[in-house]
């Protein structure tokens, strides 16, 4: 299939999806088949929550709006001018997708359609609703698409390849189940923060986006601190303190009501702002409503820890190495931002 052609039905499909943010819903006349679509999306919209309890409409909003800007022509160009697509013999390619954020698969779906493959796709029971939305709005943009993309509830059968996102626990099965495919089988990964207490008051707010967005739920949120020796924590609890809001989502406060708890019950050592605890621990993934700190004497131990446990890391997030990402940025990723850092395109491209 043309790889323009369904280049150009993902720009018009970010078109749609830009006439949806959290604070307005705003039909345009430019969009094409409104008239089939938007009254229907922002009702789905509405029904997010009702779905999966940890949509909520800040929350799925902010997806939407972050696809809305990554389908852009430029930016579609930028990204596919890396690869040439121009020799694709078209695969089907199955998709096993997570559910722990609105969207979260939605990448590896539009890489398998733009390299000109097939997609298989079996969606996450948590979030099943918004992709299979996206794809029918594709295909009347595109009808030939409607050959190109299958969705199932049951087993995966008759696929070439595979693409599974899911636990340490599930990726040993897939590793097993899918041992005689090509495939990219992801993990559990966590995100961290260097901190050296330089900081700005700005920098740490933003990493509170870091932190809170989705509730703390993605494998690039930030569930880890590493911060020097005698650091003081008061300037980071004042740049959380604009997420305070949180608390009063009833799912995230049940979860810090008894994470701590627990925590306490063992007698652990706690830090608390009554919004979000922090407690001294060699792990990388935290609780919800919990981040884990540690403290270091050098800044090269901590890259060559890093080094040692990338397996185990999505993003870094600092002011002091070049290759970390800014604070603020980790759930504003680039097309070409490839989870676990492997190439979808490369290895849809080999296929």
């Amino acid at each position: 299939m043309n790889s323009i052609n369904t280049k150009l039905s993902f720009v018009e499909l970010g078109k749609f999806l830009s006439q949806f943010s959290l604070d307005k819903q705003q039909e345009r006349a430019d969009v094409l088949y409104n008239d089939l679509y938007f009254e229907k999306f922002k009702d789905l919209l509405a029904l997010s929550q009702s779905h999966n309890g940890w949509f909520t409409p800040e929350q799925v909003y902010f997806a939407v709006q972050s696809w809305a800007e990554a389908l852009k022509e430029e930016n579609l160009d930028k990204w596919m001018a890396a690869y040439d697509l121009s020799d694709i013999e078209p695969k089907i390619v199955g998709l096993i997708l997570a559910g722990n954020i609105p969207l979260v698969g939605f990448h590896d779906f539009l890489a398998v359609l733009i390299s000109g493959h097939k997609a298989l796709v079996k969606t996450s029971s948590n979030d099943q609703h918004l992709i299979k939305f996206l794809a029918n709005y594709l295909i009347s943009i595109q009808p030939e698409l409607s050959q190109s993309i299958t969705f199932t509830d049951g087993r995966l059968e008759n696929f070439d390849a595979i693409i599974a996102t899911g636990s340490n626990n599930t990726a040993r099965y897939f590793e097993f189940y899918f041992k005689h495919k090509p495939s990219i089988i992801r993990k559990n990964r966590n995100s961290v923060a260097i901190l050296d207490g330089n900081e700005t008051h700005e920098d740490l707010v933003n990493l509170g986006e870091d932190i809170f967005r989705y509730f703390g739920l993605g494998c690039r949120n930030v569930s880890k601190l590493f911060v020097p020796r005698g650091y003081n924590f008061d300037a980071f609890f004042k740049g959380m303190y604009e997420q305070k809001d949180v608390i009063y989502y009833e799912k995230y406060s049940n979860n810090y009501d008894y994470n701590k708890a627990v925590f306490l019950m063992s007698n652990f050592k706690l830090l608390d702002n009554e919004f979000l605890t922090l407690k001294e621990d060699p792990s990388y993934a935290s609780p919800i409503s919990s981040v884990f700190y540690e403290y270091y004497d050098s800044l090269e131990d901590i890259q060559e820890r890093l080094k040692n446990d990338s397996e185990q890391i999505q993003c870094i997030v600092s002011n002091l190495y070049p290759e970390s990402i800014p604070f603020g940025q980790t759930q504003k990723p680039k097309l070409w931002d490839y989870a676990d850092n492997v190439d979808t395109m490369k290895f849809l491209m080999v296929l």
